[in-house]
Formats: structure tokens, C-alpha cells, sequence
């Protein structure tokens, strides 16, 4: 029986930068590609629906972890055997996915990141603000050195996982802000999925979505936070509703 890969694409505001992120996806690859749009003020329901999208509109923001948690819910219950995480921005190479996609089918890994951070020079000539490589420089090194890990970026918008880890992971009780992205991983690292990434090209321009200084602040301290809570669920020192099971 043929696997079924869904693409989801968790949008807001994504109309100069979507046609562009569908074209690169391989075409025979992907059974279905999902965009939720989290209340845009901009046209990026209108230029979904033109390229033949599955989209699934929110009444209100969300927040990015709101939108992923839609995401996830659609693509398990259209059957998805592995779901493709793509920022519909135009930040991310689509053209791996499928090379990517070898490592879960192969059952090398769990789960897979676009690592953007294959050397500092390529990364900052790229765009990246050196507030940001620097901030994920020292995040990621020590979301490693805790959890024992040997990724090189932990903060990356291009993310494939196996059904398993999402039906397994509860990832409705995380925020609903862009820490989610962080609480995943711990959460996968908790229940014993083995995770990896590939290399993949650096875009900064200015039509893709960026954080700013403030909230990447935020961000990262959140991570933190989350990372101290990870290490007394693992320790049985207490316990937090994001690690308890489905």
C-alpha cells in the first residue's frame, strides 16, 4: 500500500512568497498539500485557491503553534503516513523534500530538519541578522549539550515527521505562540524518537516572515524555560502536562 505524504503550510499573509514555495516542490512526491491560513490580512487564501491548495481558514489569529496544532490535526486525519512542515515564505528549498523524506522511510530518523546553518559565513552572506545567528548558535548548542543531541539548528521552519511521533507527541498542550516549535522536539526526545536533519540553503529577504528583535527575545527565553521544565520531567522532579502522553 502506497505512504501517503501531506505537506502542511502553516500561512499568514504568504502572497508574495507562496506560488514561488509550491513550485519547488517536487512534482509525483506529495499525495496533498495543506495551507492553513491563520486570519491574513493580505491575499494568501485567494493565490492558495488558485493553485489548487487545501486550504482550511481560521475565524481568529491562532498564533504559529495554533496554526501548526490545525495543521497536524488535518493531515493525521486524511490519513498521513508523513507530514511535511514547509513555511509557505519561501525561507526553505522545498527541492529536498524528497531526499529528506529517505531518512523516515528508511527508518533512520523520526523526524528530520532543514539544517540552514551549514557554516556562519554562508549563513550571514545569506541574510541571516547576526542576533539571529548568534541567538541560534547558543540555543541549539545547548538544547544539544542538555538533551544529548547532535543537531545543527534546532530552530528550523522545515520539518518532516512520521506519523508515530505526531499521533504519540501531545502536542495540543503546547503554546500556541512560536515556542512550539522547541516544545515538539523535547517532546520527541522524550518519548524516544530519534532525530535528524539535512543541509539546506539560507534565505533572508525581505518578503519572507521574520520575527523581530523583541519577540525573538521572547522566543529564546521561552526556550530555555522549556528546556529547565524538560530536565525535571526526565528527572521525575516534576511533572508538566506538555510530556504526558495523548
Amino acid at each position: 500500500m502506497k505512504e501517503k505524504i501531506i505537506v502542511v503550510m502553516p500561512a499568514y499573509n504568504a502572497e508574495k512568497t507562496l506560488e514561488k514555495t509550491i513550485k519547488e516542490i517536487p512534482e509525483n512526491i506529495v499525495d496533498e498539500i495543506i495551507l492553513v491560513d491563520d486570519k491574513s490580512t493580505d491575499n494568501t487564501v485567494k493565490v492558495a485557491l488558485s493553485l489548487g491548495l487545501s486550504v482550511i481558514t481560521h475565524n481568529k489569529n491562532k498564533g504559529y503553534g495554533g496554526n501548526q496544532k490545525t495543521c497536524y490535526n488535518l493531515a493525521l486525519e486524511k490519513g498521513a503516513d508523513y507530514i511535511v512542515m514547509l513555511h509557505p515564505d519561501y525561507q526553505y528549498d522545498a527541492r529536498i523534500i524528497p531526499s529528506a523524506l529517505d531518512f523516515l522511510k528508511l527508518k533512520i530518523c523520526d523526524v528530520i530538519l532543514g539544517n540552514r546553518i551549514r557554516t556562519r559565513k554562508e549563513t550571514i552572506q545569506c541574510g541571516m541578522p547576526l542576533y539571529k545567528y548568534f541567538s541560534n548558535r547558543f540555543l541549539t548548542i545547548l538544547e544539544n549539550f542538555i538533551t544529548g543531541q547532535n543537531l545543527g539548528e534546532w530552530h528550523s521552519g522545515f520539518r518532516i515527521y512520521t506519523k508515530n511521533v505526531l499521533q504519540t507527541i501531545p502536542y495540543e498542550k503546547n503554546s500556541d505562540d512560536f515556542v512550539f516549535d522547541t516544545q515538539v522536539l523535547l517532546q520527541a526526545i522524550y518519548f524516544n524518537f530519534k532525530i535528524g536533519d539535512v543541509p539546506i540553503p539560507v534565505r533572508y529577504f525581505e518578503e519572507a516572515s521574520s520575527i523581530n528583535f523583541l519577540r525573538s527575545t521572547i522566543y529564546g527565553l521561552r526556550s530555555v524555560l522549556c528546556l529547565i521544565q524538560f530536565v525535571l520531567q526526565s528527572l521525575k522532579i516534576c511533572k508538566f502536562q506538555w510530556f504526558l502522553k495523548k
